[in-house]
């Protein structure tokens, strides 16, 4: 049985109508509308639901915003995550959008792409894909472990996707290692904390990621055998890397730190804004830190290594995706042909 109720300011202006719905074996629920229509139509649908046997209570995911559920998603899920730092940084991108004050059970999926394209204007579609992909998880999250109602199912579902065409081929070319190294050694000497330029090199000459060098850990390192251990990756399978005579000379100039970490500690981004400060000394345009996996990748091949032994190296797990990080020179290889 539904009632409804004025409901008045303290001067005695009407400000709205308060819907209560009372029906035995479900809890009460009230809710507070501008007009009495739209009391009324709130009212009647809970009650036809109720009697079909297909009411859930949505007080929870009414009273709760987006930028609530992000938080809690921060707090409870990222921290379980590999790449914790950077998802951070996605969902505070979520957090500052208007869409983050929306409560939870409002949210369809216009709302979703209004996001995406408003996004769209700042970043790259590839980062607009990440930041999707956590409010699908979030969504997901709290339907399932948190008990969540969502009234039209997760709306990430229904979101168009940007294409993303970020592919990269960048390769050094010229005199641009020469430039960059040189740059990256005044770097060192003027600030010997970011060890830029040996981190170039090291990363040359291993073909790892970012994130993996900045993970290296001493007691992963077999200088006996030259083979480093990489015991997380991104594909989640640990991979031996071997080390080359140069690599080796890196790791043997790098100081120990107290911490166990080879180059003690240091940050993806703040690793990155080194590179790129390097680049714009040597007069170097549109190469970034992960090209150099593209380039070390490419120059195993050159060396003659057959795919396997390549991806043994690399981490790749099939040769499509070793393609996508292999560009070989048409002159080099027209050498190998004699």
């Amino acid at each position: 049985m539904a009632s409804f109720f004025e409901r008045k300011d303290a001067d005695g202006n009407r400000i709205g109508w308060q819907a209560k719905v009372r029906k035995q074996g479900f809890p009460a629920q009230s809710k507070t509308f501008r007009t009495k229509a739209e009391a009324q139509a709130w009212a009647k649908a809970v009650e036809t639901d109720m009697e079909r046997g297909q009411w859930r209570d949505r007080s929870e995911t009414e009273a709760t915003t987006l930028g609530q559920l992000i938080e809690r998603y921060l707090r409870e899920i990222t921290p379980e995550k590999k790449g914790a730092a950077q998802e951070v940084s996605h969902c505070q991108a979520i957090l500052n959008h208007d869409i983050s004050k929306c409560s939870v059970a409002t949210i369809y999926s216009k709302d979703t792409s209004k996001y995406r394209d408003d996004r769209l204007r700042l970043v790259s579609p590839s980062t607009v894909n990440r930041e999707l992909n956590i409010l699908s998880h979030a969504f997901t999250v709290a339907a399932q472990d948190w008990g969540m109602v969502l009234p039209s199912g997760n709306p990430i579902l229904h979101t168009r996707r940007p294409k993303v065409q970020d592919r990269r081929d960048r390769r050094l070319h010229g005199d641009e290692e020469l430039r960059l190294l040189e740059a990256a050694e005044w770097a060192e000497q003027q600030d010997n904390s970011m060890p830029i330029a040996r981190l170039i090199r090291f990363a040359l000459e291993t073909a790892m990621r970012r994130g993996e060098i900045a993970a290296m850990r001493w007691e992963h390192i077999n200088s006996s055998k030259r083979v480093l251990m990489v015991p997380e990756t991104k594909t989640g399978e640990a991979r031996q890397v071997p080390l080359s005579s140069i690599a080796v000379q890196v790791l043997q100039s790098l100081p120990r730190h107290i911490s166990g970490k080879a180059w003690g500690p240091l940050h993806e981004a703040s690793l990155s804004r080194a590179f790129a400060r390097a680049c714009k000394r040597a007069g170097i345009e549109d190469l970034r830190f992960h090209d150099l996996r593209h380039e070390a990748t490419s120059r195993l091949f050159e060396k003659g290594l057959n795919p396997m032994q390549v991806a043994s190296i690399t981490g790749h797990k099939t040769l499509q995706m070793l393609k996508r990080y292999t560009h070989l020179r048409a002159e080099d290889l027209a050498k190998l042909l004699g």
